[in-house]
């Protein structure tokens, strides 16, 4: 905390003090003093909040103006075809209608950004996805100097691209801030060029940490971002998210519009936190590119109930869901159902935590991750590979030997029919062809198609595995099914 936030709330007690003794004192006074007590106590009270308002309203004021003359506008010249053009990019409708070659047209869009220092040289950080497919930069500053500029590097993962001016950049660099020690109502500003309108504040706060929002292109997700509801409108994207001391915590990302089935939302915005941010700069500054390390397994988080069947403790670990063949887990001796719960003796509690400890490590490197299988500790040498880039019916459901229907599940034998209808390769467990509606597996996210392969972590090879496990097991029962689905092992808990 500052000298000067010290100072502030030391006055703010004083004044309170000095309001409760006022109080105090005038109100052991006559029937004749109470009116006068308490228009001064009500008159004093006022006083505090004004100050307490204006006293705020300077800390904000003070907090965009040691940024804002680092904040830029980020113009992108690209080229497309027209939508005629692209209609008729058919080889033979272009010979039989003797159609010339393809006309594209010169757009301009419009995004934002903020002057960094890296290693005494100044970039622009924005968004990838501002300055994707650019055949022309231009950076400007507050003062309305353009700056032409290229891309030196972009990292997918966060959205990031760093751009380096042609010329000097004669423009302050913003102070960084902490993004870990962001806690949900702090205040936040965003600023940036929403519409092309440069230089727009807006004030909001912190709402929610550690988000996964799914990519709009549908590539995978953006994760443990920053969900704070100051506004953030179309050209806002790269602009810097600040906190209430002037330092850039995130960059502003993603602007929640809709729901999936339509329904317009408000006040839910994203930003990537800084401190990955930092992480990627400095490799990008260096190499032109983002190189992380991997392990080579899907995971999730242990939900409660989950614990006592996977023989840990609860928030002790990570759930390896499944193992990538070939990969640096999978070349360890590592197993689906482990529970990861250190990296080199330095614990993790979630999937956050684990991504964070391995992918900022160097490709190559040994780590020692402890695992507890079946209750048993071990500890296992991986060597981290690099990690990949993100990835990216209508007829009747065959009734052939249908198995006992539990927990709303109704469950068939893997049949030729079923497995070319679910795109299914594999042979062992029993498929779900149907899900009750309102029931527990239908809550807990199961769908036709899954294949359930352990129930309760004991192997379903066969329908006469699956009724003589699920015969035992009560209607409320907790249950931990293992279900593979398009090709990918995922622990889920019927609650």
């Amino acid at each position: 905390m500052s000298t000067s936030t010290r100072a502030f709330i030391v006055a703010l007690l004083i004044m309170g003090t000095g309001v409760a003794a006022t109080l105090a004192t005038r109100g052991a006074g006559g029937a004749g003093d109470r009116g006068v007590s308490s228009l001064d106590a009500v008159a004093h009270a006022q006083t505090v909040q004004d100050t307490i308002a204006t006293s705020g309203q300077a800390a904000i004021k003070a907090a965009i103006s040691r940024v804002a003359l680092s904040v830029v506008k980020v113009e992108v010249a690209k080229r497309t075809a027209s939508l005629w053009d692209t209609l008729l990019q058919d080889p033979f409708l272009r010979r039989f209608f003797d159609l010339g070659p393809l006309r594209e047209r010169e757009v301009t869009s419009i995004g934002s950004g903020f002057v960094v220092e890296h290693d005494g040289v100044r970039y622009v950080l924005t968004n990838a996805h501002v300055v994707e497919g650019a055949i022309a930069i231009r950076v400007t500053d507050k003062t309305g100097k353009d700056h032409p500029a290229k891309v030196l590097g972009t990292d997918a993962l966060l959205d990031l691209a760093v751009v380096a001016t042609e010329d000097a950049l004669d423009v302050p660099a913003v102070a960084l801030g902490d993004s870990d020690l962001l806690e949900i109502g702090d205040w936040v500003i965003a600023i940036g060029n929403p519409l092309g309108l440069s230089h727009t504040v807006t004030l909001g706060i912190v709402s929610a940490l550690g988000r996964d929002v799914p990519r709009p292109d549908g590539s995978g997700y953006y994760r443990r971002m920053i969900q704070t509801d100051a506004a953030i409108n179309p050209g806002n994207s790269g602009g810097p998210l600040v906190n209430a001391y002037g330092q850039v915590v995130g960059m502003n990302t993603i602007i929640a519009r809709s729901t999936a089935s339509g329904v317009a939302v408000e006040g839910i915005n994203f930003a990537v936190p800084i401190n990955e941010i930092v992480r990627a700069l400095s490799q990008i500054a260096a190499h032109g590119k983002v190189t992380r390390a991997w392990l080579g397994v899907y995971i999730q988080d242990i939900l409660p109930g989950m614990a006592a069947q996977l023989g840990v403790a609860a928030d002790q670990g990570v759930l390896v869901a499944d193992v990538v063949p070939g990969g640096p887990a999978a070349e360890a001796g590592m197993k689906a159902g482990d529970v990861i719960t250190a990296v080199d003796g330095r614990a993790v509690q979630d999937t956050n935590a684990l991504q964070l400890e391995v992918m900022y490590r160097q490709v190559g490197e040994e780590v020692t991750v402890t695992v507890i299988r079946d209750g048993t500790e071990i500890s296992l040498p991986v060597i981290l590979g690099e990690r990949p880039a993100e990835a990216a019916s209508s007829e009747a459901v065959p009734q052939s030997q249908p198995g006992a229907e539990k927990f709303g599940l109704t469950v068939a034998a893997i049949t030729p029919e079923l497995a070319k209808q679910y795109g299914l390769t594999q042979t062992e467990g029993v498929v779900v062809i149907a899900v009750a509606p309102g029931s527990r597996a239908r809550w807990a996210g199961l769908t036709a198609g899954d294949v359930v392969v352990e129930v309760n972590r004991k192997p379903v090879s066969s329908i006469a595995d699956w009724n003589r496990l699920v015969a035992g097991i009560g209607d409320r029962e907790e249950v931990l099914l293992t279900i593979v689905r398009s090709g990918r092992t995922q622990f889920v808990l019927l609650r």
